[in-house]
């Protein structure tokens, strides 16, 4: 697989599924490209052609096919795509 996640998206991957499941414990996280960013979905099950990635103890399915870095950007914690390779973005301190 060709995607990786920074610490900081790690940690946000985490949470949401952490809450998702708090609902439906049948929810997962799945990353999708919509458009030209990526977008963390809620789904009940994977794509066929998906890839599953453990996080601890939350399973992410990831789009076929995507490829990259997904990091993060204030405000509000979005998820974006950045290039293989690229620097991971700065976390502000609170």
């Amino acid at each position: 697989m060709a995607i990786e996640l920074t610490d900081w998206a790690r940690e946000i991957l985490e949470k949401s599924d952490r809450a998702a499941r708090r609902f439906n414990s049948e929810a997962r996280v799945r990353l999708a490209r919509v458009g030209g960013s990526v977008q963390a979905t809620l789904t009940d099950a994977p794509s066929p052609d998906d890839q599953a990635i453990g996080l601890g103890e939350a399973t992410v399915y990831v789009e076929a096919g995507l490829e990259g870095l997904v990091d993060v950007e204030e405000p509000h914690d979005r998820l974006v795509l950045k290039p293989a390779g690229s620097r991971p973005n700065a976390r502000a301190e609170h």
